[in-house]
């Protein structure tokens, strides 16, 4: 699994010449509608294994949580599960709101 910070993302998501990744959001549903990357895909990480076959193994996916550690779990099971493209965003969507979008509810 790759570690990517929240700039890194923010350059590759503006990238039009890299495809976008998959951006697979796994907090809690109240943390989802308090702040999210536009774009992103919400399931929260209990519902991971239930809804595994939703999720596509080629493409990249990006796993975001609040500081990074659900979201490494998450990466972690899937790549167990036959994904190969796993970034986990150090620091969360925390670090999105510091790093990236300063209009972003921080929790």
């Amino acid at each position: 699994m790759q570690q990517i910070s929240a700039l890194e993302l923010a350059d590759w998501l503006a990238d039009d010449a890299r495809p976008s990744p998959m951006l697979l959001d796994v907090r809690e549903n109240w943390e989802y509608e308090t702040c999210h990357i536009d774009g992103s895909v919400h399931m929260p990480m209990n519902t991971i294994p239930a809804r595994i076959d939703d999720l596509d193994e080629d493409a990249a996916i990006v796993c975001i949580c609040h500081h990074g550690a659900r979201s490494m779990q998450v990466a972690a099971f899937l790549e167990r599960n036959g994904f190969g493209k796993m970034v986990n965003l150090t620091g969360g969507i925390h670090a999105w709101a510091l790093q990236v979008d300063s209009t972003m509810a921080k929790y």
